[in-house]
């Protein structure tokens, strides 16, 4: 497609990664002005993952994002449905897991996971919910779900600028930058289109998880939520005969 949509159909929204693949980790540390690797930081910590765990990372890409996790002895699955992405991260990092998988109908078995977390790829699953809920299944009771997504600035004028910003800007940065400029008019608009904060806090109760809570980065630029999967509940106490 020329123009990304907001349909989000995924082989289209795919291929649309696979094309940007190459660049995409220097042309968004461009447009955000450096503060991905401090996002990152922030999530990394949010999730409190241990050496030893499973921790799942989706809409990894190039796996970035996973890199902390495998440094600190954490066994990390970076999953993504852009096969371009996967490869560009393998050949960077091969000690990494990079599994192909939809968000919608994850490849994993129930509980299979310590933690899960998403950053920045919730707003381009087609069903953000179902996705939610997939997570919570592969997740074990008990275990953390950590979401970073660009969000709604608290601050109206500032609102108005960073509005301006996404959809005149942007494009035109990554006009100079990128392989495929129309990838990033789609992904301005997917971030003006996207819930806010409370909203998406919603999403999370809605999907099952519990002690919903978030925290805005950037002014709400970006909002991180965590959220627990409930304990599975207790066994029947045997009554007396």
């Amino acid at each position: 497609m020329n123009r990304a949509s907001l349909e989000k159909r995924p082989a289209e929204v795919a291929a649309m990664f696979d094309d940007v693949a190459p660049k995409y980790d220097i042309v968004n540390d461009i447009l955000s002005m450096g503060q991905t690797r401090r996002w990152r930081r922030i999530v990394f910590d949010a999730v409190g993952a241990s050496a030893g765990q499973r921790v799942l990372d989706l809409a990894a890409g190039t796996g970035t994002s996973s890199e902390p996790y495998a440094d600190a002895g954490i066994h990390v699955v970076a999953c993504d449905f852009s096969v371009g992405m996967l490869r560009v991260g393998k050949r960077r990092r091969p000690d990494i897991d990079f599994i192909a998988g939809d968000a919608t109908s994850l490849p994993f078995a129930d509980n299979s996971f310590d933690a899960s977390t998403i950053s920045f790829g919730l707003r381009n699953v087609i069903d953000p919910k179902k996705a939610l809920r997939e997570m919570l299944r592969v997740t074990k009771p008990g275990g953390k779900l950590v979401v970073a997504e660009f969000s709604h600035p608290t601050f109206a004028p500032f609102r108005t600028v960073y509005t301006e910003y996404l959809m005149r800007a942007l494009p035109a940065v990554a006009r100079k930058t990128a392989s495929n400029p129309d990838a990033y008019v789609y992904l301005a608009e997917s971030i003006r289109a996207w819930p806010d904060q409370d909203n998406l806090s919603a999403w999370l109760t809605e999907s099952g998880w519990d002690a919903v809570a978030y925290r805005n980065l950037s002014g709400g630029i970006v909002a991180v939520h965590r959220a627990v999967k409930p304990s599975a509940a207790p066994s029947p106490k045997p009554t007396a005969n």
